[in-house]
């Protein structure tokens, strides 16, 4: 098998590379998506972290990332890495989650994405938010 041309990895084979600050200071990375069939990748991880703005006690959650790639695949380091760098970000769950997404599809312009993050429960409840692109169910700006 010929040997792939990856300018774009940075992370992949470094070990002295250290973990962003924040996901602002966070790259995904990606390489040329090696099929051209639709077919699904999936991500997971149980170690995610982010913290609530109010009350600054960690929210611990299970990420799964499930997409269909267009042009480009995301690199599974550079994820790794994205997501650790919430470890220190305070911020709703929800709007994390929405991130997520954003920041997914920014990078790789997928044909589908799903995000759903499992928020461990704290005071009883556990919480899991899902957030999809294209927005199949959004038919305005207003939410209506």
């Amino acid at each position: 098998m010929a040997k792939v041309k990856t300018p774009n990895l940075t992370l992949l084979g470094r070990s002295e590379v250290k973990l962003p600050a924040s996901p602002a200071d966070a790259r995904l990375e990606t390489f040329p998506n090696p099929a051209r069939r639709n077919y699904r990748i999936h991500f997971e991880t149980d170690d995610f972290t982010s913290v609530c703005p109010i009350t600054g006690q960690p929210d611990f959650a299970r990420i799964d990332i499930d997409y269909v790639p267009n042009r480009l695949c995301v690199e599974s380091k550079s994820l790794k890495f994205y997501l650790a760098s919430y470890r220190n970000e305070r911020a709703f769950n929800e709007a994390v989650t929405n991130r997520i997404l954003d920041d997914f599809v920014k990078a790789c312009a997928p044909r589908q994405v799903i995000v759903t993050a499992q928020f461990s429960a704290r005071g009883g409840i556990a919480l899991t938010v899902r957030a999809e692109y294209p927005d199949k169910g959004r038919s305005g700006h207003d939410g209506r």
